[in-house]
């Protein structure tokens, strides 16, 4: 496999890092921000590989690194043995260069600033949301999106073709009808609405907005597709989630798998907090026709986990895209006259109100797994907080380091509950499995989870 040693400086933007924070980021330091910094850019320069599995990138690029030199006129990267698909005769493609010093911008800011030197207490809730809101408006998340016309797109990062297809195809209509795009920032249902979206601004003269959002646990499964032109790395997944909800005015789902279950349940868990009911927020789930079977699967394990109420908080629509871009489109002008109203602003969803149950980070552990509450005896936005993790758990067990490891040493994680609930589950991760939506389709994929009855 051929790699490439070279250096690179930014255009434009994080010129300067000062001493303390350069050395907070050397190699010799081995502090834990560099190994964070280390597998972002890895990240970023493996795009376009088939893995998805944290550790075999980590394996199949050890002798990877990165080291900062600081320079009186700005700072330099020194990158060596790099993936050779991130460049171009010898030269590093633009837009990932630009990944790059994305990704220490946010580390930098989120360590040095947020972290270290920052007022906010993270265990408020009402702090976690300023530090969300402070690392967009610090990666320029809220530039030239004034007029509220951001949806978010979630789907699974290793689709079918024919679901890439149709998420282009989507992601086309809404670019016409002058929207942007907010996706998880990787391949598959991330990449195509943002494809199909970048011909449809061209098509109308419009500088369209791609902003990717991630987090340091999944980049390296999910490397940014090169139509991001907006990446941001959150520092945990609850607050990539958050990022999603403050930012988007609506949110449009394709065909996944744990992730994109566990994306569904976050909303549908706010949403269904009684203090945001009266808040507009569409949700739309939409697919080709071979997808009908998989959002029927969603459909009755919403109805049998959390019931009718949240099956009126989503609409379904199969093989229209442009009936997905019009609704998104007549729904996004609620949603600016309610925040017009209600003197909110634009950018930013500052009236919703999220628990600190989807806030504070959940830590996937074989004995947090095996203690969560799935059972109906609690608040119905409760239930789906809960299930939110175990399906972040089974994500962390798939494609994290950590949860890889942890698997590998301790046997899968156990998740119990009422039968009501455990069923129903068990169902829909099976369809999972059978569908080849857990790992890229050519992988035998080996659970990294047992429903214990």
């Amino acid at each position: 496999m051929k790699k490439i040693t070279t250096r690179i400086t930014p255009d434009g933007t994080l010129d300067v890092l000062s001493q303390w924070e350069v050395a907070r980021l050397a190699k010799t330091s081995s502090t834990q921000m560099y190994d964070t910094f280390r597998r972002c850019a890895l990240a970023v320069l493996n795009t376009g590989s088939e893995m998805d599995n944290t550790q075999e990138v980590l394996d199949a690029h050890k002798d990877f690194a990165v080291s900062l030199i600081q320079q009186e006129r700005g700072i330099k990267l020194e990158i060596t043995n790099a993936p050779a698909n991130a460049f171009v005769d010898g030269k590093m493609v633009a837009g990932i260069k630009e990944h790059v010093f994305a990704a220490l911008r946010d580390l930098v800011y989120i360590n040095n600033e947020l972290m270290a030197n920052c007022a906010l207490d993270m265990e408020s809730q009402e702090d976690i949301t300023n530090a969300v809101f402070h690392i967009l408006r610090n990666a320029g998340a809220f530039k030239g999106n004034e007029r509220g016309n951001l949806v978010v797109c979630w789907g699974g990062h290793s689709i079918g073709e024919t679901e890439y297809q149709y998420t282009k195809k989507v992601g086309y209509e809404m670019g016409l009808r002058g929207l942007d795009i907010c996706t998880g920032c990787g391949p598959g249902a991330m990449k195509g609405p943002m494809k199909g979206a970048a011909i449809a601004h061209a098509k109308q003269r419009q500088a369209g907005r791609y902003i990717g959002i991630t987090e340091p646990g999944i980049i390296a499964a999910e490397s940014p597709n090169p139509i991001v032109n907006s990446l941001i790395i959150m520092p945990d997944i609850e607050k990539r989630l958050e990022a999603f909800v403050r930012t988007g005015h609506g949110i449009v789902v394709f065909p996944g798998g744990a992730g994109t279950a566990e994306e569904i349940l976050y909303i549908l868990g706010i949403l269904l907090n009684p203090k945001n009911q009266h808040i507009p927020f569409p949700l739309v789930f939409t697919g080709p026709k071979e997808a009908a079977g998989y959002f029927e699967q969603i459909d009755d394990f919403v109805a049998k986990t959390l019931g009718k109420e949240a099956q009126a908080l989503y609409q379904i629509i199969i093989d229209d895209p442009k009936a997905v871009a019009r609704a998104q489109r007549d729904a996004v002008e609620a949603v600016q006259t309610y925040r017009r109203d209600n003197q909110d602003a634009y950018y930013f969803n500052w009236l919703l109100t999220i628990d600190e149950d989807f806030q504070r980070p959940f830590k996937p552990t074989h004995d947090s797994m095996a203690a969560l509450n799935l059972s109906k005896n609690q608040p119905v936005h409760k239930l789906a907080a809960n299930l939110r993790k175990a399906f972040s758990g089974i994500v962390d067990g798939n494609v994290k380091a950590d949860g890889i490891k942890a698997v590998a040493e301790l046997g899968p994680y156990h998740i119990s509950g009422e039968t009501d609930i455990i069923e129903p589950l068990d169902a829909l991760l099976k369809a999972f499995v059978a569908q080849k939506r857990m790992k890229i389709p050519t992988q035998e994929y080996v659970p990294c989870y047992k429903i214990v009855r």
